[in-house]
């Protein structure tokens, strides 16, 4: 039902009065969703729930929106979050509804309530003496709605609590007799909607301590990445096994990668991310060119290739702060080196950095292609961190060359530290053990990545101890000079002597170039090269690629012939907030390390897409 009011004779009793003014300011205090409340506290300015910790914000920003660069070593007033996942971003804050009622505290707040409206004096006793009166966003009463009856049980109500408040005070003698017996005289009107009110809030609440106890979590969030790629690479031959070898890998293809992140967190100090990853995207070359693929690989290629668009579990790591310094990251899936150790370089993203795998970050990070493990990094002070790392490539394999400690693993430690405000460097040594049939290999799937071959066929369990540094200098706002370099030393189970590679890397960014979100980048660099081989039994592959059908191939010690130099530039343009296209171009001179290969230029188009 709705009420319509008339006009009071001031010759009316007075509880009759009191009556009339309780009913028309309540009455007139309806809310926005058509139901009258008092609203006694601020609105809040953000949705962002206050019982988010700082590993939430830190997750799911997305990485082309513009941000201060924060050092590498973050200050201590960064150690609630985990450092672990920090490169994954910061939560958006979204501006609460403009639905939200206001609460005022003078009735001339409320612009469409004038002096010689017949409901102002009313309006002006509650908002005064009870505080229960609540307008629209906009600052309007509108008064001249109409409600329904459970409306104004609801408003009723809403100013008995505020009454009730102020009894439990001690402030009863605020309230008048007259109010007093006005309220309970509307109080046994309205029995049945206050109960029938109450009612539905039992419930309501019941309904949802439910939901809360029998959900999988409160704070599961999903991010996710989608990349389109176009690429292609032009006809050249290769100088490999001795002969000159046609590229047969230089197609035009189009394909996809996507990646979804599910994070769990349990509270401000626990986290659990589950990653999946599906995708067709795929430069490799057969036969012989093969060799090439260890060069031409894209950086937003799927972690094993063209995989038919079957799923993959790439990530399934528990992260903890053990305290507000070290922070701990254990899992079957998604521990090594690269997601364990913090990176200078701020632009080594793959839907999102360069195009080219090995620009992305030093190639001796990937050593071993662990997958499963444990880690942790620790915040010395405000300019120093180190972090650790032990990782196995099959972890959860029994048998044979498998398991946390019968097989492939990976075991590192890096050093991050700030000398000066603008730059960041990280030392890093890693130690490797692989065991591959007919090839020792550091697994890093760039470069020389094969470093001793066995022409009889076995297994050849190489060790490898591998040194690197990275520097990032922000020598302006919009301007980064950075760079790396590394090295590896091998040696094979039953041989005798040792293989050495060493890559470099040089690069400039552009940060915002031309606009908010983009970014430029220049990269040149050479890729691992093997520069000394000495081992026996015919092991050394630079002179088994040179002399491939020699009766002594491999015998003889030495490097590679020459070094492949990298040219890369790229230029990511931000059509929004979450669409991003990056063309680039790659030139690969000497590609093979090898004397009389062609040079390859390969071109691609990336888009990304993330949510």
């Amino acid at each position: 039902m709705s009420f319509r009011f008339q006009e009071i004779n001031n010759r009316q009793d007075r509880r009759k009065v009191n009556l009339l003014w309780f009913g028309a300011a309540i009455a007139s205090s309806t809310l926005i969703g058509g139901i009258a409340q008092a609203q006694t506290k601020p609105v809040p300015t953000n949705t962002a729930k206050a019982s988010d910790s700082s590993l939430i914000q830190a997750i799911g920003s997305d990485p082309m929106l513009k941000r201060p660069q924060e050092k590498t070593a973050p200050a201590r007033e960064l150690s609630t979050e985990s450092v672990l996942i920090q490169k994954i971003g910061q939560e958006k804050v979204i501006p609460a509804t403009n639905k939200t009622a206001q609460n005022v505290t003078s009735v001339s707040q409320l612009s469409d309530v004038r002096p010689t409206d017949w409901a102002f004096t009313a309006l002006q006793s509650l908002v005064e003496r009870y505080g229960c009166i609540a307008g629209y966003p906009d600052r309007t009463y509108r008064g001249q709605r109409a409600l329904s009856r459970y409306e104004f049980a609801a408003g009723l109500n809403a100013c008995l609590d505020k009454i009730n408040e102020i009894i439990s005070a001690g402030l009863a003698d605020k309230v008048s007799k007259e109010d007093l017996a006005a309220l309970q005289k509307l109080q046994e009107e309205f029995a049945a909607e206050l109960a029938t009110l109450r009612g539905r809030v039992d419930a309501l609440e019941a309904k949802t301590a439910k939901l809360e106890a029998q959900q999988f979590s409160t704070t599961t969030k999903l991010f996710g990445q989608a990349i389109f790629g176009l690429q292609g690479r032009t006809n050249n031959t290769s100088r490999i096994v001795g002969v000159s070898t046609p590229d047969t890998g230089t197609n035009l293809t189009l394909g996809s990668n996507v990646e979804l992140t599910f994070l769990t967190q349990f509270d401000r100090r626990n986290v659990l991310l589950t990653g999946l990853s599906i995708g067709n995207i795929s430069t490799a070359a057969t036969g012989n060119s093969g060799f090439n693929n260890l060069f031409t690989r894209l950086g937003y290629e799927s972690i094993t290739g063209d995989t038919g668009n079957a799923v993959v579990l790439s990530d399934l790591t528990y992260r903890t702060l053990v305290t507000d310094n070290l922070a701990v990251i254990v899992g079957p899936a998604g521990v090594n080196p690269i997601t364990v150790f913090r990176g200078p370089n701020r632009y080594q993203s793959a839907g999102q950095g360069s195009i080219s795998l090995f620009a992305q970050r030093n190639p001796i990070l990937g050593l071993g292609n662990t997958t499963g493990g444990v880690g942790f990094d620790w915040q010395i002070s405000k300019t120093m961190s180190l972090q650790g790392v032990y990782a196995a490539s099959a972890p959860a394999t029994a048998n044979g060359n498998g398991g946390l400690f019968g097989g492939n693993y990976t075991a590192g430690a890096q050093f991050v530290f700030a000398p000066v405000d603008p730059v960041d460097i990280a030392l890093y040594y890693l130690h490797s053990y692989t065991n591959n049939a007919g090839l020792g290999r550091l697994n890093t799937g760039v470069g020389d990545d094969i470093v001793a071959i066995n022409t009889l066929g076995g297994t050849l369990p190489t060790h490898t101890d591998a040194f690197g540094s990275t520097l990032n200098w922000r020598i302006l706002p919009k301007l980064n000079f950075g760079g790396w370099v590394g090295f590896t030393s091998s040696t094979v189970n039953g041989l005798s002597g040792s293989v050495q590679t060493f890559n470099w890397m040089s690069y400039l960014t552009f940060p915002d170039l031309f606009k908010d979100g983009n970014l430029g980048g220049i990269y040149v660099g050479q890729l691992p090269k093997i520069t000394g081989s000495d081992l026996s039994g015919n092991s050394n592959v630079p002179d088994y690629l040179s002399n491939p059908l020699s009766a002594t191939s491999g015998a003889a010690a030495g490097g590679q012939s020459t070094a492949t130099t990298h040219l890369e530039v790229f230029y990511r343009y931000r059509i929004s907030n979450n669409i991003s296209i990056t063309p680039g171009l790659i030139f690969l001179f000497n590609p093979g390390n090898r004397t009389g290969s062609d040079t390859i230029t390969i071109g691609a188009i990336r888009t990304t897409f993330t949510f």
